[in-house]
């Protein structure tokens, strides 16, 4: 693998470093004029906020201290956790699910009962209380735009972003206390989502369905969408321990083998991935590009995809270091997306640092560092 070791960790510990003191775009206020329409949500921005951007965040936190087998981001994160219980949680809701699943992980060292009885209670809430769609799918429910107690419904749609946000952190609960309901019902969603939203002829994932109107919305495939899946079908494959059904696995392997062969075909000249995929003239978007390198890096290393892909990750892994400036701001990163019915609509959203584009950066070097080490 054809990467220079040194900048990588060099840039790896700078892009953390500015994940944990990350704050607002100095141009907020101009953003703020357009709104939704180019993906402003004041609430996105920063590592302060409970929401999903801010949960992806925590996880890169976590995924290094893995890598390293270290606890050195473990006291800033009992802090960012007591500091958010302490302040008062935002609405349930797919999305506030996220930091969830680093919590999960986390109290298995620190031992808190307050962060476990959340986590408990969390779990059974997805379990009872969340709004379903036909067939039983998690509604992805999100937060309100300026109301961290209301929601939107988005009734009877189901969004690819939800296998990350929610039904990670429920499988990851079911394996820890063996809940065989919690684990049956993150298979359920997996399977209910590739159902809906994997497109057969491309091999890649719709951002979307909905039952209302039984369509995909825009058909757009969406870069950081497909990412979502990436990355996020392996971390889920890994907490079975090789003790998932062998029909479901190899029926999951098989997607995911196949949108590996499809991103690899989509790959940039410059070595990312654009925002809208199969977009040519859509801008290159580095969140969803590192998540699709570390899922491609994991593949190879858990024996799913084969060596070819070694240059396709190389190439990425290279493209992913030069988005990354002097004071470690991941830069390219797009901003929260929400449904969209055309390919404008993605071109279109604004581009900030972001907590999950610092994140996803460090989950993808991460993975690097762990083939090279290999």
């Amino acid at each position: 693998m054809d990467i220079n070791e040194k900048e990588l960790r060099a840039k790896l510990a700078r892009v953390t470093d500015k994940l944990m003191h990350l704050d607002g775009p100095a141009n907020e206020e101009d953003l703020a004029k357009s709104g939704e329409a180019v993906g402003f949500f004041k609430r996105d921005f920063g590592i302060r906020e409970w929401d999903w951007p801010q949960g992806v965040g925590l996880y890169g936190l976590i995924k290094i201290m893995q890598a390293e087998r270290s606890d050195a981001y473990v006291d800033f994160l009992v802090q960012w956790f007591r500091d958010n219980i302490k302040e008062g949680l935002p609405s349930r809701n797919i999305n506030t699910t996220t930091p969830l699943l680093s919590l999960s992980i986390l109290n298995e060292k620190v031992q808190d009962a307050e962060f476990e009885a959340l986590c408990v209670d969390w779990a059974k809430w997805l379990m009872t209380c969340l709004p379903r769609t036909e067939e039983g799918g998690f509604q992805h429910v999100t937060s309100a735009n300026g109301d961290r107690q209301g929601v939107r419904l988005n009734e009877n749609e189901m969004w690819i972003d939800t296998l990350f946000m929610t039904v990670l952190f429920l499988n990851r609960m079911g394996q820890r206390y063996q809940n065989a309901e919690w684990i049956d019902e993150s298979i359920h969603q997996v399977l209910m989502h590739i159902k809906y939203l994997y497109d057969k002829k491309s091999g890649l994932f719709y951002h979307g369905w909905t039952f209302n109107e039984r369509n995909n919305f825009g058909g757009i495939f969406w870069c950081r969408g497909n990412s979502w899946f990436t990355l996020g079908i392996l971390e889920w494959l890994d907490m079975f321990k090789g003790m998932l059904n062998p029909g479901i696995r190899t029926f999951v392997i098989d997607t995911f083998r196949a949108q590996a062969k499809a991103l690899r075909a989509l790959q940039g000249t410059n070595g990312l991935w654009h925002t809208v995929l199969d977009d040519p003239t859509s801008y290159e978007e580095t969140s969803g590009s590192a998540a699709i390198t570390a899922g491609i890096l994991k593949g190879i290393s858990m024996g799913i995809l084969d060596d070819g892909y070694t240059e396709c990750a190389t190439r990425a892994v290279n493209a992913i270091l030069r988005q990354i400036d002097e004071d470690g701001t991941v830069l390219g990163v797009s901003g929260g997306t929400g449904m969209g019915m055309d390919a404008d609509h993605y071109k279109n959203i604004l581009i900030a640092p972001m907590a999950y584009g610092q994140s996803l950066t460090m989950v993808a070097l991460a993975e690097a560092l762990n083939f090279i080490q290999r």
